[in-house]
């Protein structure tokens, strides 16, 4: 006699697309929604770095290879966000046909980090499209292609900065404390569609890779220093945060910081 299986079966057969999926938490939440079952669909900016992210899943995954696919999509230009959004949610439910279970959205651009002083409209625009603006938008769209009802989910990213102000990030801080609000809004203009927001702290990702390893490396220390856990996070254990808004049917209008106790220190 079989053991039932109550928690562990809780996102098996469930259609999971993850944007931002090519690389960092994102992908680490596609690894873990294939363990659990899940028919996965990864979208990211670049179409190399989608193809590639769905070959390695597909290899590191090979019974599971038919549950992964993968669409690039643009979310920087302003002119075509909103249907680029719509062809990327068409072509993931087969235009309605096969409903959404759940959406995790973990996009991001490079940190704009400047001095509020030398930021001007158009780099203040442009700093949200991605982080701010994108997921507004797929908020909007996502009714006619989730399937109804609480079960189904939409998880936002954030960052620690929205809870801890950090010098000179007043651009990118302000739309990061914005999906505090998105959120809770959301949460309710959707219902009984659920919404919630991660906050990750420091987390070694590609994010990171744009920067000469010597300096990266006493930025990593930098932040340890000041972490309770004394160590960076890993994309690995932060995306158990995703799994959890998606498992959990009860959890609404919820923000789950997951920060290597930066926040105490």
């Amino acid at each position: 006699m079989a053991d039932q299986q109550k928690y562990t079966n809780k996102l098996q057969g469930k259609n999971i697309l993850v944007i931002g999926g090519s690389s960092g938490i994102g992908y680490s939440v596609a690894e873990a929604s294939l363990e659990y079952g899940a028919t996965v669909t990864i979208s990211s900016s670049n179409p190399s770095r989608v193809s590639t992210a769905v070959t390695n899943l597909q290899t590191a995954y090979p019974s599971a290879a038919s549950r992964i696919t993968g669409h690039a999509c643009d979310l920087g230009t302003e002119a075509t966000l909103e249907s680029n959004l719509a062809t990327l949610l068409n072509k993931t439910t087969s235009n309605a046909t096969q409903p959404l279970d759940h959406v995790v959205y973990t996009a991001g651009d490079p940190l704009a980090s400047i001095k509020l002083a030398d930021a001007d409209f158009a780099f203040i625009k442009k700093a949200g499209m991605v982080r701010f603006f994108a997921p507004l938008l797929l908020g909007k769209l996502l009714p006619a292609h989730l399937r109804p009802g609480p079960a189904s989910s939409y998880t936002l990213t954030t960052g620690s900065v929205s809870e801890r102000p950090i010098p000179d990030w007043s651009v990118v801080g302000s739309y990061a404390t914005g999906l505090h609000g998105m959120t809770r809004q959301l949460a309710l203009d959707l219902r009984p569609l659920r919404v919630n927001l991660v906050s990750p702290g420091a987390v070694e990702t590609e994010l990171w890779s744009g920067i000469p390893e010597a300096q990266r490396a006493e930025m990593m220390r930098g932040f340890e220093a000041k972490m309770t856990t004394g160590k960076v996070g890993q994309p690995g254990d932060v995306a158990e945060a995703y799994l959890y808004c998606m498992r959990d049917r009860n959890v609404t209008g919820s923000l789950i910081s997951t920060n290597g106790g930066h926040l105490v220190m």
